[in-house]
């Protein structure tokens, strides 16, 4: 098994729990905060999806599908159009709702989808590349690709946690 194809399996994973922490959730669920300063599901799933977004459209030179596709607008959030989520007061997490999950499923697929197409194309000397330069080492794109898949699969099982604690709160 070659690297690029543990990080697509990786990332189909985050796609699993992405698509598995929302079935079935009504609006009502997605939005609701488990405390005043929690996170919801929805921003869990919108944060984690910016962020793959943003990270894996810069290290590839690809544009973010967010504003490419015209999830921005769909979206229609009282944020910054290139806002990824990364720290937010419990305010701006306020901001982030959703009528139905299908919005939260529909923009993490488009990302999903310019991920693995990214992907498919790597080489084992990619992986090597450098793509930021700011931090000491600097990041490659593996380094860089795994980090996001922390992220991500950390987010979807903080947003799973919350999906229980009000289902349980909701019974």
């Amino acid at each position: 098994m070659h690297a690029k194809d543990v990080l697509i399996d990786g990332y189909g994973r985050v796609r699993e729990e992405v698509h598995a922490v929302v079935d079935g959730l009504p609006a009502q669920l997605l939005n609701a905060r488990p405390a005043a300063d929690a996170n919801s599901v929805s921003w869990l799933l919108w944060h984690l999806t910016r962020v793959q977004d943003d990270h894996v459209a810069d290290a590839f030179g690809l544009d973010q599908v967010w504003l490419a596709q015209g999830w921005e607008k769909r979206f229609g959030l009282d944020l910054n159009r290139r806002d990824t989520g990364y720290g937010h007061s419990p305010a701006k997490v306020a901001k982030v709702r959703v009528d139905s999950a299908d919005l939260l499923t529909g923009y993490y697929d488009a990302v999903h989808e310019q991920t693995l197409r990214a992907l498919r194309e790597l080489t084992a000397k990619d992986l090597g590349r450098v793509v930021d330069e700011r931090w000491d080492p600097p990041v490659t794109l593996g380094v860089r690709l795994v980090s996001v898949l922390s992220d991500d699969l950390q987010h979807a099982g903080q947003a799973a946690y919350v999906r229980g604690l009000l289902q349980s709160a909701d019974a």
